[in-house]
């Protein structure tokens, strides 16, 4: 399959971003856009921003769990570079799994940033169903571009999200593939024992979807980033240098 695969900068360190469910990798534009500001203090290497499989530009697959993503999204990979790993939400969970060396990537670190690690029943089961819905046609593309910054929990955040929608016959569909939704919840405790790389877990202060304190349960070390909820790279992107500085 294509993953569709941004490159940014030369030589190495490398620097994986992997967005979570729903998202593109537009979502880092302004990480990497400061990163370049910041005239490559803050990551003088390679940093690469893949579309997560069924997402954006990249290409469905038959059959989503977080194994199969993981798999894809190593294929794209130069095989045998040293990657560090940042990856929001999902791609936390993917982020982990790649560090454990099971799908031939060497990582040296990774930061799981946003990683919901409590469901309930009932979100599993809202989950499933909507990984069983058919894809909504919409009559423009305000509407379907509208659909995907919800889906994706931006809206308010990012003015739009071009690569979340596609062009069909009869109008507008979103560029997700909703049967990614069931993906179900992470074995975090299993990926964290898993994970030979350096990790690395981390939510903003206001993130509903995975306190701080959530993630202290299973890392003491976990930090806490001021002044953002969910989404903190993209509501303040220079707030995740820290972050960085321990990948590099």
């Amino acid at each position: 399959m294509v993953v569709y695969l941004a490159k940014h900068g030369d030589g190495d360190p490398v620097l994986l971003l992997l967005h979570g469910l729903g998202a593109t990798g537009e979502v880092w534009d302004g990480l990497v856009s400061s990163l370049v500001s910041s005239g490559g203090g803050r990551w003088p290497g390679t940093v690469l921003v893949p579309d997560l499989p069924g997402h954006g530009r990249s290409e469905p697959l038959p059959r989503y769990s977080f194994g199969s993503l993981t798999a894809a999204v190593a294929a794209a990979l130069e095989p045998g570079r040293p990657v560090a790993v940042l990856g929001h939400s999902l791609g936390g969970v993917l982020g982990l799994a790649l560090g454990s060396g099971w799908f031939g990537v060497p990582v040296s670190a990774v930061c799981g940033l946003g990683i919901k690690v409590r469901w309930s029943p009932d979100e599993l089961a809202k989950a499933a169903s909507l990984a069983a819905k058919p894809a909504k046609v919409f009559g423009t593309r305000e509407e379907a571009l509208d659909r995907a910054l919800r889906v994706a929990g931006l809206h308010g955040l990012v003015p739009t999200l071009e690569a979340g929608v596609v062009s069909v016959s009869d109008g507008w569909r979103l560029a997700l593939d909703g049967a990614a939704f069931g993906v179900g919840a992470p074995d975090m405790a299993g990926l964290l024992a898993a994970c030979r790389a350096t990790v690395v877990l981390a939510s903003g202060e206001t993130d509903p979807m995975s306190p701080p304190a959530h993630l202290r349960e299973l890392r003491a070390d976990a930090v806490e980033v001021a002044g953002v909820g969910h989404n903190a790279h993209v509501e303040n992107p220079s707030a995740l240098w820290p972050l960085l500085d321990r990948l590099g």
